[in-house]
């Protein structure tokens, strides 16, 4: 398996990955048809999103011949770290943080406090919550601030 920088021929994937991923894992907090189901569509997300080139310069994939999961560093912020639905449970998580905190150096992440699925993953690869909040944006949910202990 190869982890490595986007291209933009992986962005259909990628995009691919975060709604579906976006769908079964926010939907159920947020509720909002409109935004999974309506707004949130593959190819506009990758065209209008994803495309521009302060993105797709922090994007990375996991690629063994398919995208299976991928994340966004900016600077030392683990971001948007998703696997294909299909493919959880394999480890391809698992490499992907470690990749980014081991190669990128990152040190911290914000995660949807009511996603405690994925808190628990975090938490079980070396991340502390560290008590800091803030409002997702447009929201009234609220995220998590959690730091690595293994950087240093």
């Amino acid at each position: 398996m190869c982890i490595r920088k986007a291209r933009v021929e992986d962005l259909s994937r990628v995009a691919e990955i975060y709604i579906f991923n976006n769908r079964i894992n926010y939907f159920p907090i947020f509720h909002d048809e409109y935004f999974s189901f309506g707004e949130l569509q593959v190819i506009p997300f990758a065209e209008h999103y994803l495309r521009r080139e302060e993105v797709l310069n922090q994007l990375y994939v996991l690629d063994d011949g398919l995208i299976r999961g991928f994340f966004q560093m900016q600077e030392t912020e683990i971001g948007k770290l998703y696997v294909d639905p299909f493919f959880q449970g394999q480890g391809i998580g698992s490499k992907l943080i470690e990749y980014a905190m081991n190669k990128l150096h990152g040190d911290h992440l914000w995660a949807l406090e009511k996603n405690t699925r994925a808190i628990s993953f975090y938490q079980k690869h070396g991340f502390l919550l560290t008590g800091e909040k803030k409002v997702e944006e447009g929201t009234t949910e609220y995220l998590v601030k959690l730091n690595s202990t293994l950087t240093g």
